[in-house]
């Protein structure tokens, strides 16, 4: 049996197809699973008896429990319990054009950047399409409102469970469901190279965010270790192809690291890096946490690198900070072993 929430609506097509029923039950279902949320076949009340009992038979609901929640301002961040114990943390932030998730994508992680809580405990699995939903739907269930961007940027390296992240985008983006737009969904990837290239075939405009940090080899080996298998150089290349063949503009996210990555020799290095390019560089303040000895860059040397990328006709953006003292913002989310 598979979670009804991994299928998209074409293997639904298909689905219903060899048991000899119409399309429109596709529909039908998507119906009663995203907008209905319903949590039994049973409930179901417009298909044949038959039809609902071989749904029973090949699919089963999958369910994601809340085991902790904590509230700021604006922000609130889930630890999240699946089925076989395993937990990951989702954060829900509110701005001014709509409610934001950031969900996971892995239990732990195996990129192992060096000033990310995330990586401390190596990936145990990956997330599956099915349950990456489930975090939108239990979270909606939970406030009691709608979700409408979703950045893939939790747990977890996006493009290390490629086919799973890209089945979700289908799953919420379809009309009949969920119907979060794709240009309102973001994917974020340290750089694993050949996935990019295939990611720019995908024909959903989804927004693509590279974490970058640093605009030199030496630099982002020691930061990032992905950058001594995909190094800069093979990095630049890839977007370079993919905004070729898409013309989407592409964001290079720069977490500020007090004098390590925040030079005005830095800044100038990267504005050479990315010159050129249908592209933005948001810069992130470092929330520091207690297990990583990297310091917050002063608000002074974070100034500075954004005039310097200004005069140097970069687009360039702070972030804004949610959640920092919940341990819900950026580089702050981890796995737990066993849930509380």
């Amino acid at each position: 049996m598979e979670s009804i929430y991994n299928m998209t609506f074409d293997k639904l097509n298909i689905y219903f197809h060899d048991l000899g029923e119409k399309s429109y039950r596709t529909r039908q279902l998507f119906d009663w699973l995203y907008i209905k949320r319903i949590k039994s076949f049973k409930e179901i009340t417009n298909m044949k008896k038959e039809v609902i009992e071989r749904l029973e038979k090949d699919f089963y609901f999958d369910a994601l429990e809340i085991k902790a929640k904590e509230e700021a301002p604006l922000v609130i961040k889930y630890l999240l319990k699946f089925k076989d114990n395993n937990t990951i943390e989702a954060v829900l932030m509110k701005h001014d054009y709509g409610n934001s998730l950031c969900i996971s994508s892995e239990v732990g992680c195996n990129m192992a950047c060096s000033f990310c809580e995330s990586g401390r405990i190596k990936k145990i699995r990956n997330v599956t399409s099915g349950e990456m939903v489930l975090q939108i739907l239990k979270i909606e269930e939970d406030l009691k409102l709608r979700i409408s961007h979703v950045v893939i940027m939790g747990i977890g390296e996006p493009f290390d469970n490629y086919d799973n992240v890209c089945n979700f985008v289908e799953i919420v983006n379809n009309n009949y469901g969920i119907n979060i737009g794709s240009r309102h969904i973001t994917i974020s990837t340290c750089g694993i190279v050949p996935k990019i290239y295939e990611f720019s075939k995908f024909p959903y405009q989804v927004n693509l965010a590279i974490s970058l940090h640093a605009p030199n080899e030496t630099l982002r080996s020691k930061l990032m270790p992905i950058n001594k298998v995909y190094n800069l150089d093979s990095l630049m290349e890839a977007i370079k192809s993919y905004l070729k063949e898409n013309n989407r503009r592409v964001t290079f996210e720069y977490i500020m690291l007090n004098e390590v990555n925040d030079t005005e020799e830095l800044a100038l290095e990267l504005a050479n890096l990315i010159k050129g390019m249908n592209a933005y560089v948001n810069l992130i303040p470092y929330n520091e946490t207690n297990n990583i000895g990297y310091k917050r860059s002063s608000k002074e040397r974070i100034m500075k690198f954004y005039d310097t990328l200004k005069k140097n006709n970069v687009n360039v953006t702070i972030r804004r900070e949610f959640g920092g003292n919940i341990s819900a913002a950026c580089g702050q989310l981890k796995t737990v072993k066993e849930a509380p």
